[in-house]
């Protein structure tokens, strides 16, 4: 069986490493892109706002298809008018990196390819092919873990999953999507070997450094695992809390240090109107306007909706090992969580990961309840 798994591993890095090449020659230079250029000029020439503007934009201008370009200039008709600000004045530009900035750990990713000789459009958008490439093997390990004497199966679900339109979307895109999901799914072995907690910890670090945002995600895990910890043995893991403050803590020192406007902001900016400049019209909206917006962007959320619940039930119809529930129910709220602090709808790749991990823990359920589908010798 060893040797199987074996060679089974050899034939899923060729077939992840062609998906990959088929990803990277059909990545796309969309407008987020500027924004990461920016960070990384701004950590190579921090006294040259100018320069970081130019650069940034001659060198997108070098490889994007003129199609692409223009919509990051914002040239395309109907005009975008605050793209066409960041793309000609400085201010306007260096303005919204703040919003970009705060993904140091994604960042520092793309600074090391930098450094390594590529160009800056392609360490962004070869991070997201390489990000693609790891979870691929990250998600065939997973399966391995939940079906350990079913390879031909462990290598279907792999494909079949990295194939799915989302996945292969995040892998083209200048965004920290797919790298934030090798995290994700090193998470999801933490637990399904479990891990001891520290290790667990530095994990839910990384992740926090690599998306800020997420740090709901991962105070919410210290939170269920406390709970849950507590109301099966009855005492309180203080190491828990004390993981729990350094996460706030790191979380604030983020925004504080790289000068995050806030989620008001933000929201204001996706929204209700992207500004030109950040520090131009105060970003001010009702209670009334905001839930106007989530109603309305909870209407074209059904996708995500349908199937985050349709794998709920079928977890919970599979599994009643209550940590399963546990953990179906802890990745279920966080979805909603995150609609209601970033309800774009439309763009399922900010929810993607969440959809993964239930993905995962169905898988599991379904290998519990039926014995990971053991292959049976053909008499």
């Amino acid at each position: 069986m060893k040797s199987k798994w074996r060679i089974s591993f050899s034939f899923i890095v060729v077939i992840i490493a062609a998906l990959s090449f088929w990803n990277y020659n059909n990545r796309i230079y969309d407008w987020d892109m500027p924004g990461y250029i920016g960070c990384l000029y701004t950590l190579k020439y921090p006294d040259s706002p100018d320069k970081i503007r130019r650069l940034t934009y001659e060198e997108i201008r070098k490889k994007a298809p003129e199609y692409e370009f223009k919509d990051i200039l914002g040239t395309l008709k109907p005009a975008n008018k605050a793209r066409q600000a960041f793309a000609y004045n400085t201010k306007a530009f260096m303005e919204q990196l703040p919003y970009y900035d705060i993904k140091v750990g994604y960042n520092f990713g793309i600074l090391i390819l930098y450094e390594l000789g590529f160009s800056s459009p392609d360490s962004v958008t070869f991070l997201s092919i390489i990000s693609y490439f790891i979870s691929g093997l990250l998600l065939f390990i997973i399966l391995k873990i939940i079906f350990p004497e079913n390879y031909i199966l462990a290598i279907v679900l792999t494909v079949g999953i990295m194939l799915l339109p989302p996945m292969t979307n995040m892998s083209r895109v200048a965004t920290p999507d797919m790298f934030v999901l090798q995290f994700l799914l090193v998470f999801m072995i933490g637990l399904l070997k479990k891990w001891n907690k520290w290790i667990v910890f530095s994990v839910l670090l990384a992740i926090t450094v690599s998306r800020p945002d997420y740090v709901t995600l991962t105070l919410s895990y210290l939170a269920v695992a406390g709970v849950y910890g507590y109301i099966q043995q009855k005492k309180v893991d203080f190491a828990l809390v004390f993981q729990g403050i350094i996460l706030l803590a790191l979380y604030v020192a983020i925004i504080k240090i790289y000068h995050y406007p806030g989620w008001k902001h933000l929201f204001y900016d996706t929204f209700i109107q992207r500004r030109e400049f950040v520090s131009g019209t105060s970003p001010d909206f009702s209670v009334n306007e905001y839930l106007q917006i989530i109603y309305h962007k909870i209407i074209y959320f059904k996708r995500i909706t349908v199937t985050a619940f349709a794998l709920f039930g079928l977890i919970f119809y599979f599994s009643k090992d209550s940590w399963v529930r546990t953990l179906a129910i802890f990745v279920l709220v966080n979805i909603y969580i995150r609609f209601v602090f970033f309800p774009h709808s439309s763009e399922l790749r900010f929810f993607f990961g969440y959809i993964v991990l239930l993905i995962v823990i169905f898988l599991y359920a379904l290998s519990k309840k039926y014995n990971g589908f053991k292959l049976r010798k053909i008499a």
